[in-house]
C-alpha cells in the first residue's frame, strides 16, 4: 500500500488545551509510519494552507520538543477565521483538492468549534461529491462547550474553572462593603450557557453569590430581573450577578442591542458586547444602587505566561513558502513558527 501524507490546522479561538489536541494527532500520525510519511501543519488554517503556509512536523518538532505541545498555550499553528463559500461550486474548493492531491493528503484534520466544524463539513461534502478517498476528520475544540454529540468538548473545562475561581475573586472583594451594591459579571457565550451557568461553582454555601445567573437558553425579562434583584438584598447587600453575553428578550432581540448597534464577524454571527453595561446603567437608575459591570474572556486563559522573543538571525526552513524568522516561547522552550500578527 502506497503511504500517504496527515495534514492538520488550528483554527478559531485558541483554548488552553488546543495544542494538547494537536499534539493527539500529530503524535498518533507519526506511529504509523507504515501508512503515514509525513505530518504536515497548516499555518493560520485553511487560510494559511491557501497561501502556501505549511511546515513538517519532522523537522519542526523531532523527537521528545513534540512532548513540549502538551503544556504550551495558545495555538501552536496559529490560527484563522476564513469561512469557506457556501456553493460547493466555488473555484475555492478544487482549488484546495488540488493542493491536497499534490501534497498527497490521505487524512485532513481540522481542530476547532462550530465554524471549524462548518468547514469540515463543507469539505467532506466536497470530497463526496467528487469521488475524493481524501478523509475529512474534525476535532472538537470549543469553550462554549456547544458542539453537537459531544458530551463535553476539550477546552471548556479549563474555561469553566477560571470563570469559577475569577466570580469567587469578585464575590470577596464585594462582600467588604456593607453599602448595597451590584456586581454583573458579563461572560461568553453567544447561544450557549455553560461557561456562565460553571460561575455556579463559586459558590461556597446555600445563598452565596453569585445570587443570580441568566443564561441565553431562556428568555431574559427586565422587570423580573429587577425584582429578583431586590429580593436578592434580603440574603446579601452585596449581589453578584452573572450573565452570558447572548442573553435575549422573549422575542429574540439580544439584550446588548438595546443600546448600542452590533456588528457581524466574518461568519455573519453579531458581536455581542455591552449586555452588562445596559444592566448596570438599568440597575443604578431604576433601583438607585450602586452598580458595576465587568467583563470575563475565558480564552484569554490561554495565553497567560506565554511570551515570546525573536530567534536572532536564525531563519525558519520549516515553511515551506515564507523564510520569516521564528518566534520562541520560553517557558517551555518551544520554537513557534513566524505568523502574520
Amino acid at each position: 500500500m502506497s503511504r500517504k501524507n496527515l495534514i492538520v490546522g488550528q483554527s478559531g479561538g485558541p483554548t488552553a488545551v488546543i495544542n494538547s489536541s494537536l499534539y493527539g494527532v500529530v503524535s498518533e500520525g507519526m506511529r504509523h509510519p507504515e501508512a503515514i510519511e509525513h505530518v504536515y501543519g497548516m499555518i493560520n488554517g485553511i487560510e494559511g494552507f491557501l497561501n502556501g503556509t505549511v511546515l513538517d512536523f519532522a523537522e519542526a518538532l523531532p523527537g521528545e520538543k513534540l512532548d513540549g505541545l502538551k503544556v504550551t498555550p495558545g495555538a501552536y499553528l496559529g490560527s484563522c477565521r476564513y469561512k469557506l463559500p457556501e456553493s460547493l461550486e466555488d473555484p475555492v474548493y478544487p482549488r484546495l483538492f488540488k493542493k491536497f492531491e499534490e501534497m498527497n493528503i490521505g487524512w485532513f484534520f481540522y481542530i476547532g468549534g462550530n465554524d471549524s466544524m462548518d468547514t469540515v463539513s463543507k469539505l467532506s461534502r466536497y470530497a463526496a461529491q467528487t469521488g475524493s478517498d481524501i478523509r475529512i476528520l474534525g476535532e472538537p475544540k470549543t469553550i462554549d462547550n456547544d458542539l453537537i454529540h459531544t458530551d463535553h468538548t476539550p477546552g471548556f473545562g479549563s474555561a469553566a474553572r477560571y470563570v469559577a475561581s475569577t466570580v469567587r475573586e469578585i464575590t470577596i472583594d464585594a462582600n467588604v462593603y456593607e453599602k448595597k451594591s451590584v456586581t454583573i459579571i458579563e461572560i461568553m457565550g453567544r447561544h450557549a450557557g455553560w461557561l456562565t451557568a460553571a460561575s455556579a461553582l463559586a459558590r461556597k454555601y446555600t445563598g452565596d453569590n453569585p445570587l443570580l445567573i441568566y443564561l441565553p437558553e431562556t428568555a431574559f425579562d427586565q422587570e423580573e430581573f429587577l425584582k429578583a434583584v431586590e429580593n436578592s438584598f434580603e440574603k446579601n447587600c452585596n449581589v453578584i450577578v452573572c450573565v452570558s453575553e447572548g442573553i435575549h428578550d422573549d422575542k429574540g432581540t439580544f439584550i446588548c442591542e438595546y443600546d448600542n448597534s452590533v456588528g457581524t464577524d466574518t461568519f455573519g454571527h453579531k458581536m455581542l458586547a455591552g449586555c452588562g453595561k445596559y444592566l448596570e446603567n438599568l440597575v443604578r437608575n431604576r433601583l438607585g444602587v450602586k452598580a458595576r459591570r465587568t467583563q470575563r474572556q475565558p480564552a484569554l486563559l490561554c495565553i497567560h505566561d506565554v511570551r515570546h522573543r525573536p530567534a536572532g538571525s536564525h531563519q525558519s526552513r520549516r515553511i515551506r513558502r515564507t523564510g520569516s524568522p521564528q518566534r520562541r516561547n520560553r517557558k517551555n522552550d518551544l520554537i513557534y513558527p513566524q505568523r502574520n500578527l
